[in-house]
């Protein structure tokens, strides 16, 4: 498996418009972009930093995920994010390897990746998301 590079940092933020002020305002760091899932109720806020970014992260109705996490005081940084170069093959030798896998195949992500999540109890409990980018990402 070959990493790239750090992809990006997840935090969960309680709303992405709200949050904006302090990235933009406060930090000065300029916004790549907003996205919302078709598949599911959550809404991110990009900002490209260097050769990384950080992805601000925020469920779009009360009942989804993100915002019970946020209710329940689980916001802040949530996962880190690898580029791999080839998703399927990471994926296959992590399980051969015995890391425990929440998805077991990519589904898709952000700027038209192929994103996957390792179970958290096999990594010293921190969320590590996998990200395969397309050839022509869709962020800077």
């Amino acid at each position: 498996m070959k990493i790239k590079r750090i992809e990006h940092v997840g935090i969960l933020v309680k709303d992405v418009e709200k949050s904006r002020a302090l990235w933009e305002d406060c930090f000065g760091i300029k916004l790549g972009g907003v996205e919302t899932n078709p598949i599911r109720p959550v809404k991110l806020a990009l900002y490209p930093i260097g050769e990384s970014m950080v992805e601000l992260i925020a469920g779009t109705t009360p009942d989804s995920k993100h915002a019970k996490m946020v209710a329940e005081g689980k916001g802040g940084i949530n996962h880190i994010c690898f580029e791999v170069e080839n998703i399927d093959e990471a994926l296959a030798e992590l399980k051969a390897k015995g890391v425990a896998l929440l998805d077991q195949v990519p589904r898709p992500g952000h700027a038209n990746s192929r994103i996957a999540f390792l179970d958290p109890a096999g990594t010293e409990g921190c969320l590590i998301e996998l990200a395969e980018l397309p050839a022509e990402p869709h962020h800077a």
